[in-house]
């Protein structure tokens, strides 16, 4: 059974996401067990942040070559990286406005002082620290990467009625993914950092919301150079991130009017 793409430019970056996975999950497993968030200065804490992030695109950018002979900006390396990024800066900048007024979600990090947020959006009564931005960039790497294996065998099965078998299967790979963050995020370890005030509406739904990033995202970045014949231009890629992201929104304030705020 092929896991990885077909596209060899596109196989060797998935490897790669799968093979950093477990160092950044260990990063931030050692600065939760010792605190270090909770003591760290802003400058502090935006160097570990970005300095777990760059590695997903300063990595595959200096061995491009050995596996590929493609210009940089037509890589798959950099285009899954734009696409992350473009992901990523919606997700927190608008999205968290809907998780602090829906789910009561709270950060307290009373040493950071970089933020960025939107400006309209939301009651603004919190911001959003910029170390979050990078720590989405190796987050949604990782569900995305995880998500194209799971989708491509799942294509491959040959099981039928495909058509809303997919979907379905995108839905419980992005679920999986919000419960497993959801639960590794909301702990004792930092509790004074981030939590919940509405943690028994997040464990009731609030999965299944944060699951809707993913619903909108899954199948357009499963396309992403998933063939040596259809390879996207920067300009299609940017298309696919602005456009799961305007999904999101979409998806996000209807919920929101079904949901109710704060």
């Amino acid at each position: 059974m092929q896991l990885f793409s077909e596209n060899p430019d596109k196989a060797w970056v998935e490897k790669f996401f799968l093979i950093y996975s477990p160092v950044w999950m260990g990063s931030m497993a050692v600065m939760m067990l010792t605190g270090w968030d909770a003591t760290f200065s802003d400058t502090a804490l935006l160097l570990h942040a970005f300095g777990t992030a760059l590695p997903v695109l300063l990595v595959p950018m200096l061995v491009a070559r050995r596996f590929s002979h493609k210009p940089w900006y037509e890589s798959y390396w950099f285009k899954a990286n734009l696409y992350l990024l473009v992901f990523g800066v919606f997700g927190n900048y608008f999205g968290s406005e809907y998780f602090f007024d829906v789910l009561g979600m709270v950060y307290t990090y009373p040493n950071v002082t970089t933020t960025l947020d939107a400006a309209l959006l939301g009651r603004g009564e919190q911001s959003v620290p910029l170390i979050m931005y990078a720590y989405t960039h190796v987050y949604f790497m990782t569900y995305h990467a995880t998500a194209n294996i799971a989708l491509r065998v799942f294509r491959r099965s040959g099981l039928p009625g495909m058509a809303v078998l997919f979907p379905l299967c995108v839905f419980v790979i992005g679920y999986a993914w919000a419960w497993a963050e959801t639960k590794a995020m909301a702990n004792p370890l930092i509790e004074d950092q981030f939590y919940y005030l509405k943690m028994d509406v997040m464990l009731a739904y609030g999965s299944a919301i944060y699951a809707t990033y993913f619903v909108a995202s899954f199948p357009i970045w499963y396309f992403l150079d998933e063939t040596r014949q259809r390879c996207w231009s920067v300009l299609q890629t940017l298309a696919g991130a602005l456009s799961a992201s305007m999904l999101t929104l979409f998806m996000l304030d209807a919920i929101a009017h079904l949901v109710g705020t704060l």
